[in-house]
């Protein structure tokens, strides 16, 4: 995505069959928008979507998945909203308490989509973002290991395994919140670093390993 220059000096971005052309005004960009469908249509014989054909402020655009916003005089990218929740909402389903995934499976799925994911994004200014999906990420582990240790039972004899005190074993097994609520209560049993060591990868981890920025 690297911008070129029109012939009147606009300068564009092209991938595949999506481009932005860039102009220094409204005025100048409903003009440029004017011109250019007609010969894009007209001459070059391509059907342009009217639907997400616009003219709008850099930082309102969506392009490919990416925002942009302006840091220091220059024009920055970071992750849409839009694929932010769509992100999310493939996390729930790979999280899902009743999907009957064993944990191995599970870990393998998730380290899949966050390699993909990431590497597509990694043009993105998004460490603060990935910092606050894994801390998401990680109660939504716990409760799925809350939920596979449904039985006090079961419950005492893997947490006395993590060397608890008697008293945190037994206010911890016996603990009656719901799922989610009860997960928040794991953060000191199964931390970061347990629950990488399970398998699980960190989005921010990853990120850091192949960001460009």
């Amino acid at each position: 995505m690297v911008p070129k220059k029109l012939d009147r000096g606009h300068r564009f971005v092209r991938y595949a069959d999506d481009c932005m052309v860039f102009c220094k005004s409204r005025r100048s960009a409903e003009r440029t928008l004017g011109n250019i469908v007609p010969y894009i249509e007209g001459k070059l014989f391509l059907k342009v979507n009217r639907d997400k054909t616009e003219v709008a402020y850099f930082n309102r655009v969506k392009y490919l998945g990416y925002a942009f916003y302006r840091q220091k005089r220059e024009c920055r990218l970071r992750v849409h909203p839009k694929s932010v929740a769509k992100m999310k909402d493939k996390i729930r389903n790979l999280t899902s308490r009743s999907n009957g995934w064993g944990n191995e499976f599970r870990a393998e799925r998730l380290a899949q989509f966050i390699r993909g994911w990431v590497n597509y994004f990694k043009l993105a200014d998004m460490k603060f973002l990935l910092a606050e999906t894994d801390e998401w990420l990680r109660r939504k582990i716990r409760a799925v290991y809350w939920k596979q240790w449904k039985r006090v039972r079961t419950r005492y004899k893997v947490l006395k395994q993590f060397g608890l005190p008697e008293w945190k074993v037994h206010e911890l097994a016996n603990c009656r919140k719901g799922v989610w609520r009860s997960a928040f209560v794991l953060n000191s049993v199964l931390t970061k670093k347990e629950i990488v060591s399970r398998g699980f990868m960190t989005m921010t981890d990853y990120y850091l390993k192949v960001c460009v920025n």
